[in-house]
């Protein structure tokens, strides 16, 4: 008789298995405003979440305008996720009023944001950006606070737990799972924090040139100085792009970033003259990891800079 029993009890197991429709976990939809924010979101959210970047690949985040497709998608969102980029200033209020249930959460609170270099020019010394007090020499016109957080390991542990915090708000259900993968993901950035802190541990101060001021933040983080190319938004004018140029052979510097969002000219005029080379680096790109290396691969390669005098 048990077997009877049992024997049917399979059968049933098998039958509901294999007739019955299986019920899915329905993704929590959540929106991020850049490609590097879906990387994270993805690795703590893991198959629980599914990601939308409202800025398009090689599109300039700072000017950019949301598709009224985009915004119809927004509606149907339960998390957004901002990291103070400059077209978030002037669009999220639109961008909540479209879902009031959306939970807007602020992955770069708390950290002290670096004003943004516009026009740092030569007195007596040098021009350079680092993240370090300026010496007394050295002006910055801009004021404006750098949003390049991102590029920071250190500071992506920052925002990775804002990012946990806010999927546990919209989807507490699943708490110990997105605690699980922060986790996870912490030791991915700590192990890449180590990594380029190793690499670069023998050229404090070292100097590369950026055509837009992308990456203080990283320059910071590793002892490096960033020397931006672009004025106040502008290329450099003659006088400015000779000064450059000077800055760049009097301490060595043999690289100079451009981001495929940006022009080229006077990056590539900047290379030709001190016998260096552009380098194409996007600080939005969606490999974050690996991104992050092939641009301190190239910075170590290039050798090691004079540092600046104080």
């Amino acid at each position: 008789m048990k077997l009877i029993v049992h024997g049917l009890a399979a059968l049933a197991f098998l039958l509901t298995s294999v007739w019955l429709p299986q019920v899915e976990a329905k993704q929590v939809k959540t929106f991020v405003s850049i490609a590097p924010q879906q990387y994270f979101v993805q690795k703590i959210g893991g198959e629980l979440v599914e990601v939308s970047v409202l800025v398009p690949p090689g599109t300039d985040p700072h000017t950019y305008e949301p598709k009224p497709r985009q915004m119809a998608d927004l509606a149907k969102t339960l998390a957004y996720f901002a990291v103070g980029v400059d077209f978030e200033k002037a669009w999220i209020k639109k961008i909540a009023a479209t879902n009031p249930n959306m939970r807007i959460i602020d992955t770069d609170a708390g950290i002290a944001k670096m004003a943004l270099p516009a026009h740092l020019h030569e007195e007596k010394g040098h021009n350079h950006s680092s993240g370090k007090k300026k010496p007394a020499h050295t002006h910055d016109h801009s004021g404006a606070p750098d949003p390049h957080v991102w590029l920071s390991p250190p500071l992506v542990k920052t925002q990775a737990r804002h990012i946990a915090d806010g999927l546990i708000a919209v989807d507490s259900a699943n708490r110990a799972r997105y605690e699980e993968n922060l986790a996870g993901f912490l030791q991915e950035i700590e192990a890449l924090d180590a990594e380029l802190k190793m690499l670069f541990a023998g050229s404090p101060g070292a100097q590369f040139m950026a055509f837009h001021p992308s990456w203080g933040y990283f320059a910071r983080a590793y002892g490096l100085e960033q020397v931006p190319i672009e004025i106040e938004g502008k290329d450099p004018k003659p006088a400015q792009l000779k000064e450059l140029i000077h800055h760049a052979r009097e301490h060595g510097i043999k690289v100079v970033f451009v981001q495929p969002q940006f022009s080229r000219k006077a990056a590539a005029q900047v290379a030709s003259a001190i016998g260096g080379r552009v380098e194409v680096m996007d600080p939005l790109a969606a490999d974050y990891v690996d991104n992050l290396r092939r641009v301190a691969s190239v910075l170590a390669e290039a050798g090691t800079p004079i540092p600046s005098v104080p």
